[in-house]
Parts: structure tokens; C-alpha cells; sequence
């Protein structure tokens, strides 16, 4: 997987599809603006990164993964999603939950299906940030290692208040400023 900046979607999905000829690639993440992610077989990957760049990419960036994830390459996940799934019972849900292989609510689509699809489609993260601001959400606590997602609500939706809450310090902290 690498990282694209500076780069719009159509441009580095021409890039991708050229690049296709020698194996899988797909833009599996589609974080903010200016931020999307590649992935797929290395040959294949590395020539549309190579593609990008004469496209005017400003930077490319691997990342250290261990996993082609979100990628057509991920079926065999899916597949054992969807042979765990058989015997879950997922209820109803009760408050919007946004699915970021969708960037919104699903819709006709069981909960079953979505997780299965997660592991093997791209990541709309902006179209789903884009999303909780137009329901009108206003903050959002990160939980977890790192503040990455912090920093793609930042540069998709400045108007959201975020916290990042990645050691029981920083949690007490956003707990104390949520008061």
C-alpha cells in the first residue's frame, strides 16, 4: 500500500487502471482531501505510484502493512466472514452507524454483507466524515493508537471539534473538555 498526495481521485484511478496490467490495484483508501492510498499486488502498485507521480503527485509514501487490505486480494477474508456470519444473529440497529465501504448508511444491504464487503472494498473516510457533518455532528473522539483520523476530519470537515484519545491521559483530557 502507498500513500498518493496531491492527487484527485479520477487521475490516480487512471493511474491504477493503467498499472492494472500487471496485477491488482485499486485506490483503497480515500481519506481527505489530498490524501489517498493504493494497494494491491507490489508490481502493480508500484508502477501506479510511478504513474501518479508523472500525473503530478506531489509525494508518495509506502506504507508498512501486512496486507493487500481493502482490496479485491482480501476475498479469502470475506469469504470467512461470510461462512462466520451464517451462524450471527446481528440486530437491529438502534443509531445511525455510517460504513465506510459506503461513506453513508446502508442501505437494503444486511450487516453481514457491509463487514464482509469492508475487508475487500475501498474506504470512503472523507465521503463518510463528509456525511457525519451533514448529519450535524459536531465532535468526534478518536480512540486509539495514532491521530490519523484526527487529521483527515481535520482537512475534510474543520468545523468538527476532535479528540484524540490514545493513552488514559489524553482520554481523561478529552473526557474533562467533552464536560
Amino acid at each position: 500500500m502507498t500513500a498518493v498526495l496531491n492527487l484527485d481521485r479520477e487521475k490516480l484511478e487512471a493511474c491504477c487502471e493503467e498499472a492494472s496490467a500487471l496485477g491488482v490495484v485499486r485506490i483503497c483508501n480515500y481519506n481527505c482531501p489530498g490524501q489517498l492510498v493504493i494497494g494491491g499486488e507490489k508490481a502493480a502498485v508500484e508502477r501506479a505510484g510511478e504513474l501518479a507521480k508523472e500525473a503530478g503527485a506531489r509525494r508518495l509514501m509506502p506504507l508498512r502493512v501486512s496486507g493487500p487490505f481493502h482490496t479485491p486480494l482480501m476475498q479469502p477474508a470475506a469469504d470467512a466472514l461470510h461462512e462466520r456470519f451464517k451462524t450471527e444473529v446481528f440486530g437491529e440497529m438502534n443509531i445511525p452507524v455510517l460504513f465506510n465501504c459506503l461513506g453513508r448508511e446502508k442501505g437494503g444491504e444486511t450487516i453481514a454483507e457491509l463487514l464482509e464487503r469492508q475487508v475487500k472494498s475501498s474506504v470512503y473516510m472523507e465521503d463518510t466524515i463528509r456525511e457525519l457533518e451533514r448529519l450535524g455532528v459536531d465532535t468526534i473522539v478518536e480512540i486509539g493508537p495514532g491521530r490519523a483520523l484526527t487529521g483527515f476530519v481535520r482537512k475534510t470537515a474543520p468545523g468538527i471539534v476532535c479528540y484524540s484519545a490514545e493513552d488514559v491521559p489524553s482520554l481523561q483530557a478529552a473526557m474533562e473538555a467533552l464536560k
